[in-house]
């Protein structure tokens, strides 16, 4: 009975995030068929079962995507047929194991209560179960970079080979899930020196997680890599992509159009000049070349255009913690009239500004305990920077958003803290005060007695 007892938070958690999610699934993401990006996803997909070829264009290998998001659509398909609410199931279990993960990661950094609150709130907030109503690559990438951050700090506790084994695969499944996986390389290495600095780590332990790691995950991707360049005979670690954001985030539709501002237009729409200088069926070394041009010359439009930096970076920095959110293939955005759409918005606007506060407060009240939380600080970081270079939109704050949910986590914590004590001070104050009330009679034999006369 203890030992049932002993699992019944989690169980909660992880049945509670699940229902959640196949309530979205059902209720919400009715009807929902792939478009945009998610169309990209599944086609990719199919031309892996039909034409055995990572294409988006029959026969024509790309290099537009990152790997692991369409094998596993693949193998999905493969198995239970060509039919996306399979994969939007997959999904929910995905984010059901975030949930989870945060319930742990909080377990381990504040208690079992303040876990038990932090993997409720992560089952109901928005901004975590509508990415496991769509084909993009959001859901999978949080929860491998969360359990990737998880790792890091069990590493830190108890630095043995199986943590270190397990962070570098966790590593390069997130590599292959986005391009900019490869920034979390670099990050963890600049984890890894600091730790070894405060000596949260002895340097050789530190220096033995970092060669463990960086060789386990480079293993993992280097073959995509080799792939790549027979492809394109360029270096493509994972995927190209950088030059279209760039170009779709500065042009001159940016400024135009207010709709736009600190976002993106797809650049046959924004550049369509530019655009026009590659085919239609751009494949494999041309998208290399596309990407290049691309990025050229969204720099020159930067450097012609030095007086509107200013608001269009503080832009980026805005949209990055909107409360809503606009992306067009959502659920709650393709079908915005149903009632369950309107009250998933109404979540957002209620439970969003109430984690921000919380994180906010977090960051604060947790500040001695950076040893711990550096990594996470790191990934806030570097969101923050990618969405100044980029644009700003909620979808890119998803990566970080279990974290922000363990630093709302941490302010409960933290008040808990501030609230024993000042119950310490005046239980130490109220001690002082009753022994110097009990001084004068219990030492009056001690006084000296006037002498009779």
């Amino acid at each position: 009975m203890k030992r049932l007892q002993a699992y019944l938070p989690i169980t909660s958690v992880f049945g509670l995030a699940l229902i959640v999610r196949m309530i979205y699934n059902v209720v919400v993401a009715k009807d929902y068929y792939p478009l945009h990006d998610s169309a990209v996803y599944q086609t990719i997909a199919f031309n892996i079962l039909q034409e055995h070829c990572y294409c988006l264009l029959p026969h024509l290998p790309t290099v537009d995507r990152a790997p692991l998001w369409p094998a596993i659509i693949a193998a999905i398909y493969g198995v239970l047929g060509p039919h996306d609410h399979y994969v939007r199931l997959f999904l929910c279990f995905v984010g059901a194991g975030t949930c989870t993960l945060i319930y742990l990661f909080a377990k381990d950094l504040f208690g079992r209560r303040i876990a038990l609150f932090a993997g409720l709130l992560a089952a109901i907030y928005p901004f975590l179960y509508i990415y496991d109503g769509w084909l993009y690559s959001e859901s999978v990438y949080i929860f491998l970079l969360l359990a990737f951050t998880y790792a890091l700090y069990r590493l830190q506790r108890n630095p043995n080979w199986q943590w270190m084994l397990l962070s570098g695969i966790l590593l390069g499944l997130a590599s292959l899930e986005r391009p900019n996986g490869l920034i979390i390389l670099a990050s963890f290495l600049a984890w890894a020196v600091v730790i070894g600095w405060a000596k949260v780590l002895s340097w050789p332990a530190a220096a033995k997680s970092a060669i463990i790691i960086g060789v386990v995950s480079t293993l993992l991707f280097i073959p995509w890599t080799i792939r790549n360049y027979e492809v394109t005979h360029a270096l493509v670690p994972v995927a190209v992509g950088n030059g279209k954001v760039m170009l779709g985030a500065y042009n001159d539709m940016i400024l135009e159009r207010p709709q736009y501002y600190g976002i993106w237009i797809i650049p046959t729409e924004s550049t369509p000049a530019i655009a026009a200088q590659f085919p239609a069926n751009c494949a494999g070394a041309c998208e290399v070349q596309r990407d290049s041009t691309y990025q050229k010359d969204a720099i020159k439009w930067i450097e012609s255009h030095l007086s509107d930096m200013p608001l269009l970076l503080r832009l980026h920095f805005t949209n990055l913690w909107s409360i809503t959110t606009q992306e067009a293939d959502l659920p709650i955005n393709r079908f915005p009239d149903r009632l369950s759409s309107k009250l998933v918005v109404d979540m957002m606007e209620v439970i969003t500004p109430i984690v921000f506060a919380l994180a906010a407060l977090g960051l604060v009240l947790t500040r001695k305990r950076w040893r711990e939380l550096l990594f996470i600080y790191l990934m806030i970081v570097i969101t923050v920077i990618q969405a100044l270079v980029f644009y700003g939109i909620p979808r890119f704050r998803a990566p970080i958003e279990p974290m922000l949910i363990l630093l709302a986590a941490g302010a409960l914590w933290g008040i808990g803290k501030l609230i024993e004590q000042q119950r310490k001070g005046q239980a130490t104050e109220q001690d002082k005060k009753e022994v110097q009330v009990a001084t004068p009679a219990s030492t009056a034999f001690l006084r000296p007695v006037a002498p009779d006369l």
